[in-house]
């Protein structure tokens, strides 16, 4: 079993504190009150109070966010919505995606697909792509549907001089109430990493320049989770 420590936890939903605490920067992606869903677009829908965080206007300009905080050990729960082709990730520390893409009904989900923790790559290797792992089972909704990711990740352990100790892990990840990925060593980045190295605590990003996106929930928990495994 692990250990939970709560330590720290940094909370947006409808009716509460603005995004920018949570995310930098804000450029190319805006507050809505909701967004609908058509064929491969999110469209914005008008209200009085923005509930919503979206790169719907102008998804390929976006870019990448971050947390304005650091984390190493955390929890993360994101509620977010996509349409039909789209594609982002999340990046714990900045170097380990765990995918989002349009995948449902899917028979044989790859690396690439929803919940999947992405490829690394090497330009050297043959095969360029290694080392991806695909979500256990499908737990993708449609296209159109909110959707819910619960990842547990144990960030690496260094020693005072930097030098790495304990790899980092995905302890687990939940996609839509079903468990997708448990107990996965990262033995370095994943492909499009906005960081290189190890560190024991960064930033988390946001892909956000491959396709519309919105999230009503992200929350980041800052956890401490020992090194025994679940």
């Amino acid at each position: 079993m692990f250990r939970l420590l709560p330590l720290l936890a940094l909370t947006l939903t409808a009716h509460a504190s603005p995004w920018q605490k949570i995310f930098s920067p804000l450029d190319n992606w805006q507050t809505a009150q909701a967004v609908e869903a058509k064929e491969k677009a999110l469209v914005i829908k008008e209200g009085n109070q923005p509930t919503l965080f979206t790169n719907a206007g102008n998804p390929r300009k976006s870019g990448y966010l971050q947390t304005v905080d650091q984390f190493g050990d955390c929890t993360v729960e994101a509620e977010f919505i996509i349409p039909k082709g789209s594609n982002s990730g999340i990046y714990l520390q900045g170097r380990y995606e765990i995918q989002i893409l349009d995948s449902h009904g899917k028979e044989k989900p790859t690396d690439g697909d929803m919940g999947a923790v992405y490829h690394r790559w090497d330009n050297k290797r043959d095969p360029k792509g290694f080392e991806g792992h695909p979500p256990l089972v499908n737990a993708a909704n449609p296209a159109g549907q909110w959707q819910k990711l619960v990842i547990k990740f144990r960030a690496p352990r260094l020693d005072a001089g930097g030098k790495l100790l304990e790899k980092p892990r995905f302890l687990s990840v939940h996609l839509n109430g079903k468990l997708i990925q448990k107990e996965i060593t990262l033995n370095g980045h994943t492909r499009s990493a906005q960081r290189q190295g190890w560190a024991a605590k960064d930033h988390i990003f946001i892909q956000g320049d491959h396709g519309p996106i919105a999230f009503r929930k992200f929350k980041v928990t800052a956890e401490e989770f020992s090194r025994t495994k679940e």
